[in-house]
């Protein structure tokens, strides 16, 4: 692949599951992982700012910037990188049908706000 089809992925490098996530995909994507670059979020809060995303935002959903600068978030930040590892298209595709997305959307977020209250991190939350 050539470099101009590198993702970004923006994640939560302090979340354990986050980082236990990107090393299976690392290990299942194969050579297709080294053209995906992790970025954690807690150190590009700068970047984020400029794409025009707040990083509280980022906090509560993965990110993806695809080669030509478009993001995806959530559930299709998800697709997207799945999309490139043989094994996971399948679930890709499954995931993207109507109605199924949208349920996995509500699960994704409550999961992700349940994690961040519990790791005393949930935006505006503070002091709760």
């Amino acid at each position: 692949m050539p470099e101009e089809s590198r993702l970004k992925v923006y994640y939560d490098g302090a979340c354990p599951s986050c980082r236990r996530d990107r090393a299976r995909y690392e290990q299942w994507a194969g050579e297709v992982g080294r053209q995906v670059a992790w970025c954690d979020l807690n150190e590009y809060q700068d970047t984020l700012r400029a794409k025009g995303i707040d990083p509280e935002a980022a906090l509560l959903s993965l990110h993806v910037e695809n080669e030509r600068g478009e993001i995806r978030e959530g559930i299709d930040a998800y697709m997207a990188l799945m999309r490139r590892v043989p094994r996971l298209k399948p679930l890709a595709w499954l995931m993207g049908l109507p109605g199924l997305k949208q349920v996995l959307r509500f699960f994704y977020d409550s999961w992700v706000k349940k994690r961040l209250k519990r790791q005393g991190r949930l935006p505006g939350d503070e002091g709760k």
